[in-house]
C-alpha cells in the first residue's frame, strides 16, 4: 500500500525506517521529512497543518494509509477532517480524534480526565490572567518547588519549575500576562511537585483495547546531571531497570486500563498512541502528563526493539483489532544520544555541514533537524541527529551510541555525555 507519514523529526525518521521494512508498504512518502528520510522514502513538501493540501496529495497519489507523527495536526483535528470527507472514505488515518487529542492539547482537559477516572496524579488548579490573584494565593498553599504548566501546546517547553515562591510568582506573571508561551499559556496549571524518577510508557489503543510498547526513560535537561533548561529531550534508554515487572503491572492496573476505559466510557474516538509520562514515587506510579503521539527521542529506542511489522500493528488498531497483536520485543538494550546545535534550546545556528554520517556496528543514525543543501547534509534545527546504539546490556548499548556520537561532526555540535549513566550506578527502586 501507499503510505503517507506526516512529520520531519527524529521520531518520524525512526517510523519511516520501520515502515520501509514492512511487507505491506509499497511506496512511502514523508511530509516534509528530513535528510534521513529521503534515503528510504520520498520527501514531499507539504504543510502538515493544511488539511486540504494533504487531502489533494492523498487523492492524487492513491494514498491508502496516513500516519500522523507530531501532535499539532492531531490537536487541530486532522483525523476528524479525514473521517468526515466523503472523498477520503477509503483512506485510513492513524491517530486520535480532535477530542481525544485534547489529552495532550489541553493540560486542563487532561487533568480533569484524570480526576474523573481516578487516575493517580498530583493535585492542581488552572488559572488565567483574570484569576491571577487567586493563583498567587493558591501558590501560597503549595510547597516548594512549584510546577507551572502552560495549558496548550508549547513544543515540550511549556513547563517551569520554580524553587521558591517569589520566583514562582514572577514566572506565573510572565506566562499569564506577558504570554511567555503565546496562546499556549493563556491558561496555566499550578501543579503539585512529585518527587521521584520519570519513566515514559507507551500504549497503542483502538479506544477499547490496547497493547503496551517497551518503556523508556528520556533526559529532558540540556545540561549534564539534569541541569539547565528543558529541551525536547537529549537522550533516551530502553528498557529501564527501575520499571520492574511489578511496577509496570501497577502502571497498567492503575493508569493504562482506567485511561482506555475512560476514553471508551466518555465516547472519545481514539485510535493511536497514548504516551504516559509517569513519575515513580517510592514504587507508585503517578501521571505527570499524557501525550497522543510517540515521544522524541524515546521513539528512537522503542521502535528498534519492536520485532513486529509496524504497519500491521497500525492497521489492526484502525480496524479495532489491536487485541489480536502479540508483541515481540527485542530482548536487548537500546540507547540514543542526541546531537544538538550549540545554543539549543535558545539561539543556535543552522546550515553547518555535517560530516562522517556513517553508521557503525550495532548503531543507527536517525536524522531530526537536517536538510539537503547543495548536495550536502546540513543542520536545520536544534536537535539534529539521534545516535541510537544497541547492545546486550546497557553499558554496551551506550558505548555504541557514544562511539557514533563522537564520530559525527560539524562546527557547533553539542551533546550530553551522561545519558544513561545514572542507571548504570544502581538499580533504583
Amino acid at each position: 500500500m501507499n503510505i503517507l507519514l506526516l512529520g520531519s523529526g527524529g521520531r518520524e525518521h525512526a517510523f519511516a525506517w520501520k515502515i520501509s521494512k514492512s511487507k505491506l508498504c509499497k511506496k512511502l512518502f514523508v511530509a516534509p521529512g528530513n535528510a534521513g528520510t529521503q534515503n528510504i522514502a520520498e520527501n514531499i513538501n507539504l504543510n502538515i497543518n493544511d488539511f486540504n493540501e494533504i487531502k489533494d496529495f492523498v487523492i492524487k497519489n492513491n494514498i491508502e494509509l496516513v500516519i500522523v507523527g507530531p501532535e499539532e495536526p492531531l490537536v487541530r483535528g486532522i483525523v476528524d477532517f479525514f473521517n468526515k470527507d466523503l472523498k477520503l472514505t477509503n483512506v485510513k488515518i492513524f491517530g486520535p480524534s480532535k477530542k481525544g487529542a485534547q489529552l495532550e492539547g489541553s493540560k486542563d482537559f487532561s487533568k480533569n480526565f484524570m480526576f474523573r477516572n481516578n487516575i493517580p496524579c498530583g493535585k492542581s488548579k488552572t488559572f488565567n490572567k483574570k484569576t491571577i490573584n487567586k493563583a498567587f494565593k493558591f501558590l501560597e498553599t503549595m510547597k516548594a518547588p512549584y510546577v507551572l504548566k502552560a495549558d496548550g501546546l508549547a513544543a515540550g517547553k511549556g513547563v517551569i519549575i520554580s524553587e521558591n515562591i517569589k520566583e514562582a510568582k514572577k514566572n506565573l506573571n510572565n506566562m499569564l500576562l506577558n504570554q511567555q508561551f503565546g496562546k499556549a499559556s493563556k491558561n496555566v496549571l499550578i501543579e503539585e511537585f512529585l518527587k521521584g524518577i520519570e519513566v515514559s510508557v507507551f500504549v497503542i489503543s483502538d479506544g477499547k483495547n490496547y497493547i503496551i510498547l517497551p518503556e523508556a526513560k528520556d533526559y529532558k535537561r540540556i545540561g549534564e546531571n539534569d541541569t539547565g533548561l528543558n529541551t525536547g529531550g537529549m537522550g533516551a534508554v530502553s528498557p529501564v531497570n527501575f520499571a520492574t515487572k511489578q511496577f509496570l503491572q501497577l502502571v497498567e492496573k492503575s493508569i493504562i486500563k482506567p485511561t482506555v476505559d475512560g476514553l471508551n466510557n466518555e465516547n472519545i474516538d481514539f485510535k493511536g498512541f497514548i504516551f504516559v509520562g509517569l513519575m515513580n514515587v517510592r514504587g507508585k506510579p503517578y501521571v505527570i502528563e499524557y501525550n497522543v503521539r510517540m515521544g522524541d527521542p524515546e521513539t528512537q529506542v522503542v521502535i528498534p526493539r519492536i520485532k513486529n511489522d509496524f504497519v500491521d500493528i497500525i492497521l489492526k488498531c484502525i480496524n479495532n483489532r489491536i487485541k489480536e497483536v502479540e508483541l515481540e520485543i527485542e530482548n536487548r538494550f537500546a540507547t540514543t544520544v542526541i546531537l544538538a546545535s550549540n545554543g539549543y534550546p535558545e539561539k543556535y545556528s543552522k546550515g553547518d555541514i555535517i560530516s562522517n554520517l556513517e553508521e557503525k556496528n550495532e548503531s543507527i543514525i536517525f536524522h531530526a533537524g537536517t536538510k539537503l543543501h547543495d548536495n550536502k547534509i546540513v543542520t536545520n534545527g536544534g536537535r539534529v541527529i539521534a545516535c541510537t546504539g544497541l547492545g546486550n546490556d546497557l553499558n554496551s548499548a551506550l558505548n555504541n551510541s557514544y562511539d557514533l556520537a563522537k564520530s559525527i561532526s560539524w562546527n557547533n555540535k553539542y551533546y550530553r555525555k551522561d545519558i544513561g549513566k545514572d542507571l548504570l550506578k544502581k538499580i533504583i527502586k
